[in-house]
């Protein structure tokens, strides 16, 4: 089948041309799709050739891990189901992540893709009322709930999340969803501004926020979630958490030689620090993400900062990366969604 998509040809390159979609199967729906939400972490990530698939990162010696289908996260509107589908019929609103394609690396690694061909079990139907837009970024909007549910919360707890993009800004709403008081450390002010309505902020700079929490929390902090992938930030805000405390820790770590693990979690055991590391996505939590985001408990709609005809994915991916404007959350909108306007 044929398809267009965007493509990472090779390092920091984009690509919008044709591809060949698999031929879909028995157990298989095809979604053209209208709206795409790019991951501005983990598809940069792949863009810069660091990673060849998911947290697994690239040695030299590797393979090039490149072209690639691009992103992972979709919606749109079922054009046919196979034989033995039944959950699905034609013109049903459906999110979608991974879809299979062929000539690339990583086949089943696809998301900015329409026509998409996608096994049943990566599809789920969408409730009526939100603008359809709302759950593009649903796999992503799910990280951040991961990282948000993973802590006990109880009567005044104090969470500090490290990282002001969507992961944070998502784990920062399930927090303070679930009852906990919230500071996000960040080092874009806009990003941070679009938070201020669920709790504090610091803006990071040299000490890595250490005295802006310091400032804003007068107490021991119960919770800490890191999404940004720094170490040094984990060791730098320690000294503010409570003995027993908790971490959930969400950031990419790039190699860096052998690590003696007892060494490097030493300072941690002194505090009692207990962990969580997160990745990736459960069914599970993708149903209960698509249900807190359609009871108004997670804002996707508010983070969207900027929308690019798919046609110009390249374009996107240069704001993105120069940050020449304010940037967040960035969609693209498909041929279908504009025959419908």
């Amino acid at each position: 089948m044929e398809s267009q998509a965007v493509v990472f040809t090779g390092p920091n390159t984009v690509k919008f041309q044709s591809i060949t979609s698999a031929d879909p199967g028995p157990d298989d729906v095809v979604v053209d799709v209208h709206h795409s939400w790019i991951s501005n972490g983990t598809e940069g990530s792949f863009l810069r050739g660091e990673r060849l698939s998911g947290d697994v990162a690239w040695k030299p010696g590797d393979p090039a891990p490149f072209p690639r289908v691009a992103g992972y996260q979709k919606v749109g509107r079922v054009r046919e189901v196979g034989s033995a589908v039944s959950r699905f019929t034609p013109g049903d609103w459906v999110f979608a992540s991974m879809s299979r394609v062929t000539g690339t690396i990583e086949n089943q690694f696809a998301g900015h893709v329409s026509p998409a061909v996608c096994s049943q079990g990566a599809v789920m139907l969408l409730p009526a009322g939100l603008d359809p837009v709302a759950y593009a970024g649903l796999v992503l909007t799910q990280v951040g709930f991961n990282c948000g549910s993973r802590s006990p919360v109880t009567p005044g707890s104090t969470a500090v999340v490290i990282g002001d993009g969507l992961v944070g800004q998502w784990a920062g709403q399930t927090l303070v969803q679930r009852g906990a008081r919230v500071v996000m450390v960040g080092r874009h002010p806009d990003r941070l501004a679009r938070f201020s309505r669920h709790g504090d902020t610091v803006l990071a700079r040299e000490d890595l926020g250490v005295a802006g929490v310091r400032a804003a929390v007068k107490a021991p902090v119960h919770i800490l979630v890191e999404t940004v992938g720094s170490a040094d930030t984990l060791r730098a805000h320690l000294p503010q958490m409570a003995r027993g405390g908790h971490m959930v820790i969400a950031g990419f770590y790039r190699p860096a030689g052998s690590v003696n693990l007892q060494s490097a979690l030493e300072c941690f055991r002194n505090y009692e620090i207990s962990f969580d590391l997160v990745s990736g996505a459960t069914a599970a939590r993708l149903e209960e993400t698509l249900a807190w985001v359609a009871a108004g408990r997670l804002d996707t709609l508010g983070c969207i900062t900027h929308r690019f005809p798919v046609e110009r994915a390249a374009e996107a991916w240069d704001l993105i990366n120069t940050k020449r404007e304010a940037v967040l959350g960035v969609v693209l909108d498909w041929p279908a969604a504009r025959h419908l306007s």
